[in-house]
């Protein structure tokens, strides 16, 4: 997928599954471009962890994903590149950012997937993939923005 393409741009899925494609879709682009900061903005439902289990499909990891709400983050070893699956929720102070491991994975090797970037996105840098997810009119209709 082309730089320029997915950058600045809008995608509309219309099922869990078409969002999960668009997840591997991303994960070849951040492994292809170097990118190893995926931020995830969007409400309760928007479809995170939809997109966050198709990236993690995308880089060939057969692991059941789910969110890391009680436990921060999630690791799965995928054979393109190790993913570190944030779930930033209940994060609100400094403390707390420390608290989950968020710097230890700064530079790890993998790739870290942030859900609710919003209590973070003061820490992350500049080369951070951000992506935002609504809802959109229908039911599984989902609106993705890449920045």
């Amino acid at each position: 997928m082309c730089l320029s393409k997915i950058i600045n741009s809008e995608h509309i899925t219309t099922s869990v599954s078409e969002t999960e494609h668009f997840g591997a879709e991303i994960a070849f682009f951040a492994v292809a471009n170097g990118i190893k900061t995926v931020a995830l903005y969007g409400g309760l439902g928007a479809g995170k962890t939809a997109f966050v289990r198709g990236f993690c499909s995308g880089l060939g990891c057969d692991a059941e994903v789910s969110s890391p709400t009680y436990s921060y983050m999630n690791e799965y070893k995928c054979e393109e590149i190790d993913v570190y699956h944030f779930d930033m929720y209940k994060v609100k102070t400094i403390e707390d950012v420390h608290s989950v491991g968020f710097f230890d994975y700064l530079n790890a090797g993998g790739i870290m997937v942030i859900e609710w970037s919003e209590n973070v996105d003061g820490f992350l840098t500049e080369e951070t993939l951000k992506i935002l997810i609504n809802v959109g009119k229908n039911e599984n209709e989902r609106i993705i923005i890449v920045k």
